[in-house]
């Protein structure tokens, strides 16, 4: 439902348009005011879509009112009435686009079919075809990607690896790290009769978090992404330069300005995508670094909603001395999971240490869940990798019982963990003394072939440079450095023996031209093949 502001400082004229347009059924929440003044307070207060209004007025007159809607509303449509031919005012109110002018004495039919006019143009406003294949462009880059991860760590209290600025300027995030940001969280209803698969479910939701970063950005830097439930999750941050600068000299309220663009949004995705879209909206900006509690106090929120909290947008108390509830040892399963995985010890333990460090605080049903949250990520990493055998107490991680105290238990756990990183460790030194075996072995059994770094590397199914890394890493000298020394030694075994001739030796040791051969020879030994064979000799 659009809303449409009545303002004429003509008391008789205002009450007029109102009770003619309330009765003409055009499906608008009305709204009517008596002076610029008191409709800046409506425009600061709630979303406007179409403003009716005089251009001459006391105090706040018609044109000052359409730089503050421009401003604030971009996609509000504003029709001024007029009794005045005033052709500079007329003129210079029309170059804005979304602006009619009408004269009082045309009547209100003309007025019906102006705001008629105005609700077809919002209408086409809130197509998606435009915004749905700029935001399928987006989609198809790396960048969008990365960033979104990113934040899906951030929201679920992975603190960043490096600073903030760092790790902004490297994801070409626009957001500013230096000032605070609102979160908001939809929740996507799709109709009971639809069938979807998970990509149509993801497609629809990534649609709703592109249109939004549409519908948002003329007074916020926006940023959407998925979580891991496949909700939405945006970060808005108002423009700085478009929070002042209006006549009562004061910012723009921008908790009113989200508040109603949401309800666009939620209009756009019900006629567009068939989709019903509900948001929650903390009411003041979080900080950085309590961006996993400001997420959470959402989700909650969004759990003991009021009805069915269908095209709901309802906002949040982030208060310091709001009651905030620990956070489910769920929320950071994956993090540890992911971590474990990647073999990232000290992110891993930072984790458990905050989720683990108060535990003679919380109540037991909660330390119970977060032991076994904690040790069935451990359970399936040893699963996965068949480390039964290697890890000492495995069928104890699902039996709490067995320990005397929470700390005992915590313990276990935190040891356990320790033990598979160290596994890891282990085994990654294992398989790379092996790899560097093969290398070394087929060096010995091919001098007399190509052992360029390209060709060892294809035989391990390396890359070039990081076999070279390695190589250098576990025998402590350069891959090119061995293959020269080991070719040198088996020349020299092969002079001494004095069974082929110096040609021969050369091409077994890898040079087909003699002439090379010693030339290598002599600058590795000091004397020719030659020279060296009858020293040997002697």
């Amino acid at each position: 439902m659009y809303r449409l502001l009545i303002v004429d400082d003509e008391e008789m004229i205002t009450d007029g348009l109102y009770d003619t347009l309330a009765g003409c059924n055009m499906g608008l929440d009305l709204c009517k005011a008596y002076s610029g003044k008191e409709a800046l307070g409506w425009l600061h207060r709630t979303r406007i879509d179409i403003v009716l209004s005089d251009i001459r007025m006391p105090r706040i007159d018609g044109m000052q009112l359409l730089s503050i809607i421009k401003q604030n509303w971009p996609h509000c449509r504003v029709i001024f009435l007029t009794g005045y031919s005033d052709f500079d005012t007329v003129y210079q109110a029309i170059q804005s686009p979304g602006v009619q002018y009408l004269l009082k004495s045309e009547g209100y039919p003309k007025v019906i079919q102006a705001i008629g006019e105005a609700v077809a143009e919002l209408d086409d406003s809130l197509r998606r075809n435009e915004l749905l294949r700029q935001a399928q462009e987006k989609l198809n880059t790396l960048e969008v990607l990365a960033r979104g991860e990113y934040f899906r760590y951030l929201l679920h209290g992975v603190k960043p690896a490096l600073s903030l600025e760092e790790d902004f300027c490297k994801l070409n995030i626009l957001l500013d790290p230096g000032r605070p940001v609102y979160v908001a969280k939809g929740d996507l209803s799709f109709p009971s009769t639809a069938v979807s698969s998970y990509a149509d479910r993801q497609g629809s939701a990534l649609a709703v978090t592109m249109m939004a970063e549409s519908f948002l950005s003329g007074l916020a830097r926006c940023l959407g992404m998925i979580d891991r439930f496949g909700d939405p999750v945006w970060l808005i941050q108002p423009l700085a330069e478009r929070m002042g600068g209006n006549v009562a000299e004061e910012g723009t309220p921008i908790l009113p300005y989200l508040e109603g663009q949401f309800e666009l949004i939620q209009q756009a995705c019900l006629e567009s995508l068939e989709l019903s879209v509900a948001v929650t909206l903390g009411d003041r900006p979080s900080d950085w670094m309590k961006l996993s509690s400001t997420y959470d106090k959402l989700r909650r929120k969004r759990q003991t909603r009021t009805g069915d909290g269908a095209q709901m947008v309802q906002t949040v108390s982030l208060e310091a001395s709001c009651c905030a509830k620990m956070r489910s040892p769920r929320d950071k399963s994956d993090a540890l999971a992911a971590h474990l995985d990647a073999g990232r010890r000290n992110e891993f333990l930072l984790i458990m240490e905050e989720l683990t460090e108060s535990e003679r605080d919380n109540a037991a049903p909660y330390l119970l869940e977060l032991y076994y949250s904690i040790s069935l990520v451990l359970l399936s990493y040893i699963n996965q990798w068949e480390l039964e055998d290697q890890v000492t107490g495995v069928s104890t991680l699902m039996r709490r019982d067995e320990f005397a105290s929470w700390e005992e238990a915590f313990q276990f756990l935190r040891m356990t963990a320790e033990t598979l990183f160290e596994l890891r460790r282990s085994s990654e030194r294992n398989r790379a003394a092996e790899a560097i075996w093969k290398v070394c072995t087929y060096i010995e059994e091919h001098l007399e072939e190509d052992l360029s770094l390209v060709r060892l590397a294809g035989y391990i199914h390396f890359n070039p440079s990081y076999l070279s890394r390695l190589f250098k890493q576990e025998c402590g000298v350069n891959l090119s450095d061995y293959i020269e020394a080991a070719r040198i030694e088996k020349a020299k075994e092969m002079l001494r023996n004095g069974e082929w001739k110096v040609l021969e030796v050369g091409a077994r040791v890898g040079y087909e031209s003699s002439q090379s051969f010693t030339r290598f020879f002599k600058k590795a030994m000091g004397v020719s093949p030659q020279e060296y064979r009858e020293a040997s000799r002697k």
